[in-house]
This record gives structure tokens, sequence and C-alpha cells, in this order.
């Protein structure tokens, strides 16, 4: 279904149906969404009459007695002796009932929780750094709030539902409590895994439950949105690998085989069971109520006595405006049948955002966090997103808190760069281990580090960044060099795919160079470099051959293109020229900038670690008249 364009799409199309002059009018009312709040008003109205009727009622039959001398009440209680020995026994019976009834009428009970958009701190001013996922996300939000003019006057269908996918932490969640807030409505949030239980049959009640509170609710407020937090629990496909598998048992071993293994598959059957009954919900908008179904009981039996010209028509029940949305980061897992249109009318892709949407995030946090002055600088900003690619929003967010925590260790009420820049290292590689170095040991590794961050800044030029040299042990590291982009990039080339190689050979050849012979250290170096090689030549096309070990299938569990291109005798031995070639590349390259080494090297000694732009100052120290 298309959005609605007023300029664009839907004026020429308006103008040339039967609307006439009312156009202006009924784009006006999808454009500002004004269908909800008229519904919302004329229920309010509707509700307040229904109730001051019968209470002003009752407040003239007590009036009444009052004038007349009669007591309020038209009965006369007394508690006697008799009634007071049964009590126990009667509060004992109810008691028991309560028991043993409240669990039997709350089994099947809709599990979701409700909040009205008051209660929603979050608006779509907080949603940052999502672009076009937020301008389409707004679209769908006015039709749903001008879903009258757009089904009545327009001829159109407004969506129902949506589909949420993508990596976790992406901002799913908060854009659908951001849609809640804006459209004024209930949201009627719930697990999927909370629709499970552990009765045959109860996980379809409690979805048909769910669905009926969100008509009931959608028909009292004009609207609600219904929110299903990692759907794919619920929604998984019902054909998959377990179901073939025991389909290949049951042709391999005979029907015996297969009626056991269709006895045991009664899970499967509950699932397949689970996804039929949330697909019927999905096009169950227009069920009617139960009023509605006893005035048609009514009238059917009053029709059957007279003819067909006095028959009398109920009118047709009213669709409630719903808006399902669904979020998974297992989208592929999910049934085909849901995401066909008329259930999952639009499916979004949230992605892990850009560096242009990680700085609006980072602008959008640091607003809210006690920082230094430095981090209000406009370079220090582009740096910080430059520096966090592949981070999602709650990524980021983290970041910042885990910041200022280190701030508060040292004392400080405000986050500084260099807290930024430990926290960054703590998420991706772990707290600090300090452990004791034997003094050869620990040159090794300093001079291991400096060999890798030479090639980097030789090799890398305007390209590569800097971020942190360190010999203090994290995790199964026992130094590091962290370095990235200086623009986010999608594609790289042949001789960018190269550059990582030699940085990669750069602590060997080091090692190699000032040591005579390198130890246990390079073995992530090599595996990092092997993996690039094998990418190169059996995968991108960059050593010779066209041949892709992509195209290969080996089976149902495939050894990944490295292991295929190890496999193959030819490829193997291109994959060790192109090591071999690098290494020696890198070898030349050490030996000719032996005081760059040396000064990094020595740094490290010093300091144990080196920070943005403390690396370039040792290098150029080391050189200044000819780099």
């Amino acid at each position: 279904m298309a959005d609605v364009a007023p300029d664009a799409a839907l004026a020429p199309r308006i103008d040339s149906g039967s609307l006439g002059g009312r156009t202006n009018d009924v784009v006006r009312n999808v454009r500002d969404g004004l269908d909800v709040a008229r519904y919302r008003e004329a229920t309010r109205q509707r509700k307040l009459s229904k109730f001051m009727c019968p209470l002003l009622g009752l407040m003239g039959y007590l009036w009444w007695r009052v004038l007349a001398g009669y007591s309020l009440l038209p009965f006369e209680f007394r508690y006697t002796a008799r009634l007071q020995e049964l009590t126990p026994g009667i509060v004992l019976v109810g008691l028991f009932g309560v028991i043993l009834i409240v669990p039997m009428l709350t089994a099947g009970k809709s599990p979701h929780i409700r909040y009205q958009a008051s209660e929603i701190n979050t608006g779509f001013d907080d949603v940052v750094g999502l672009g076009l996922i937020k301008d389409e996300v707004m679209h769908t939000l006015n039709l749903f709030l001008a879903y009258r003019t757009f089904r009545e006057q327009m001829g159109g269908n407004p969506r129902k539902a949506m589909l949420f996918e993508g990596p976790p932490g992406t901002g799913k969640t908060y854009m659908a409590k951001a849609m809640a807030r804006e459209a004024g409505v209930p949201f009627l949030f719930v697990s999927a895994t909370s629709f499970q239980a552990m009765f045959y049959g109860q996980t379809s009640r409690k979805i048909r439950s769910y669905f009926k509170e969100l008509r009931k609710i959608a028909r009292e407020e004009g609207g609600a949105i219904g929110f299903i937090e990692e759907i794919d629990a619920i929604a998984g496909a019902r054909s998959g690998v377990s179901r073939s598998v025991s389909h290949r048992v049951a042709e391999g071993m005979g029907q015996l085989v297969g009626m056991r293994a269709d006895r045991s598959g009664n899970m499967a059957e509950g699932i397949s069971g689970v996804v039929n009954e949330l697909l019927v919900q999905l096009q169950s908008f227009d069920e009617p109520t139960r009023g509605e179904r006893m005035q048609s009981s009514v009238m059917n039996s009053i029709n059957k006595f007279l003819p067909e010209k006095l028959a009398l028509q109920r009118k047709p029940s009213e669709v409630p405006n719903i808006l399902i949305i669904g979020a998974t980061n297992r989208a592929d897992d999910l049934d085909p049948a849901l995401l066909r249109p008329g259930r999952f009318d639009r499916s979004i892709h949230f992605d892990k955002p850009g560096r242009s949407g990680r700085r609006e995030i980072i602008d959008y946090y640091l607003d809210k966090k006690m920082h230094d002055p430095e981090l209000d600088r406009e370079e220090r900003r582009e740096q910080l997103a430059a520096m966090t690619i592949e981070y999602t929003p709650v990524m980021l967010e983290h970041l910042l808190d885990e910041s200022l925590v280190w701030a508060l260790r040292d004392g400080r009420g405000a986050m500084s760069w260099n807290d930024v820049n430990q926290a960054k290292l703590t998420e991706e590689i772990g707290l600090k281990q300090p452990v004791e170095y034997t003094q050869h040991e620990k040159v090794t590794i300093a001079t291991h580090e400096a060999g890798h961050a030479v090639v980097a800044y030789l090799m890398g030029g305007d390209t590569r960044k800097l971020e942190v040299l360190s010999i203090i042990k994290r995790r199964g590291s026992l130094g590091l060099l962290a370095h990235s982009d200086m623009e986010e990039r999608w594609t790289m080339t042949r001789s960018e795919l190269m550059a990582f190689i030699h940085i990669a050979m750069g602590g060997m050849t080091a090692e190699e160079l000032y040591f005579g012979e390198s130890g246990t250290g390079p073995s992530g170096d090599l595996a990092h470099a092997t993996s690039i090689a094998c990418k190169m030549v059996g995968s991108f096309g960059m050593a010779g051959s066209l041949v892709s070990f992509e195209a290969i299938e080996t089976g149902m569990f495939s050894s990944g293109i490295v292991g295929k291109v190890l496999a193959d005798d030819d490829s193997r031995r291109t994959v060790e020229r192109i090591l071999d070639g690098a290494k020696e590349e890198v070898r030349v390259l050490l030996d000719a900038n032996r005081p760059l080494v040396a000064a990094l090297r020595d740094a490290l000694l010093e300091r144990s670690e080196l920070v943005g732009d403390e690396i370039l100052d040792v290098l150029r120290s080391a050189q200044p008249n000819e780099l």
C-alpha cells in the first residue's frame, strides 16, 4: 500500500473521483490525523451519557425516598446469631472457591501490559539517527490517525501491521513506544514468550484474548497499538529443518518409524497451531462484538418469519483502528504467510546507524550527560562517530554511561575524552588485567605492537587512524593496536586488503628483526591474515582466478570460505604466496624504519599505553625531518 503523498500521488486521484472541492479537506485530515481525536471525543460523550442517565435516575429515586420519609435501603438487614455461626464456613468455602476458580479464569488471560500515552516518556524527538526509517514510520502513523478518512473517503485500506526487524539494540522497541506516544492511544506491550503456556491450547487462547482486548480498547479509545516483542518465538516457519529431518528418517526406516516421528512431533504440531491462530487473528479486526452477535442472532430469528423484502438488515461491524507492530532480529525464521500484504503490510529493517546517524545519537546523549568542554568540540564528536563503526544506538548510550563510570572512579563528575577511550577499550576488549611480565617478555610484546603500529602508519597513509597502542593484558590479548578507517567504508580494494595483511605481519616481522625469531604471540595475526587472503583467493577474485568458492555446496554444514580455499591445493599455494610476499615487503619496510619501531617500543615500555595523538607524537619525534 502506498503512503499518502498529498502533493504528488493522492491529489490527482482525488480530483479525478467524486470528492471535488473536498480534496484539500481530505488530505488535511490524513496529514493532521483528526479521525482518532474525533472518535475518542464521540466515545467519551457516549460513555458519559450512558453513565449519567442511570445515575440521575438512581439519585432521583433516593431523593424521593428521603422526601417520603423512607430509609435509603429498600430492605432491612439483620445480622442474626444463626448467620453469625455460619459466617466462618461461608468464608472458608468462598476462599476455596476462589483458589480453584480464579486460576481457571485467568489461564487464558492476555499477558499484555497496557500503557497510556501519558505514561510513555519517549517521543519522535527522542528518536534520532534513524533517518528514512523515522519518515516511513511517521507516514504510517498519519494513516493510522486518519484511518476513517483514508478508508471511507479515499477508498484505501490502512496498514494493519508492521514488522520491525533488524539486529538487537537498533531502536525497534524505542520507535514503537514513540509511535504510541505521538498517536495518543493506548500501547499494549507483550513479549511473545509470555503467550506460551504449559497446557495444550492455552497459547492460542492467550493470543485470542490479546487481540480481543486490542479490539475492545480500540473501539473505546479510537485506536490502539499492539507491540509483540520477539515475535519469532510464536511465529516461526511451520516447515523447518526438524520437520525435513523427521521426514528423511521416516522415508529411510519405514512407516513405523514415521508414525513414531509423528507422535514425537506433537511439539511441532503445537507450533503450527499457534502460527495458524496468529494468522487468523491478524485478519480478525472486523470481528463483531458480543452485543452485535446477539443482535444478529435475534434478527436472524425474526427474519425466519418475514419475507425477504421485509427482512431486517444489520449494519456491518465497524473495523476498529488497530496497528500491530512485531519486532524480531530473526526475520528469516518467520513463517512466510505472515509477511504477505493484509497481515504484516510493511517490513522495515532497522540497521546499525551510519556515521551521520551515530553523530546524531552521540549529540543527543551527550546533551543529557555531564562531560568536559573538550567533548563539545566538533572534531572530537566527529572522531567519536568515526571510531564507533558497527555500534548500535544502545551500544552508544552504554559507551557513554561507562565513560561516566570511569570518571566517577577517578572522583570526577563529568566524562572526558580519555574516559571515552577507556570505556571503548573495556567494552570491546575487556578490563585491564595487570600481569607481571618478565623484562624480556615485556620488551618482546612492546616490539611486536610497535611493528604493527609502524606498518599501519606507513602503509595506511591518510586512510587509517591509530587509536590505541597498548601492552596491557586484556582478555586473551597481551597487547593490541586499535586502528580504524578515517571514513566509513562499505567496500575495499585489493590494495586495501593487502594493507591489512601487511599490518598483521608487522608484529611477527618486528620480533624476527630484533630478536632473530618470533614467539607464539603472532598466532592471532596469522589467523587474521590467512582469513583475508583466503577471501581474496576464493571469494573476491583478487588472486588471478575468478572461480568463487562461495558457490561450492558442501552439504548441510559448510566449512566456510577459509576451509574451502585451504582444502584446494592450488588455492592454498596461492594463499601462501600472498602471505609470504606480504611478510617480505614488511621486513624491508621495518628494516628501513627501525628508529620508528624503537621509539614506539621505548614509549610503550615507559607508559604501557598510548592513545590517539600520543602515538603520532612519538612517531613524528623519531624522524621529524622525514615524516
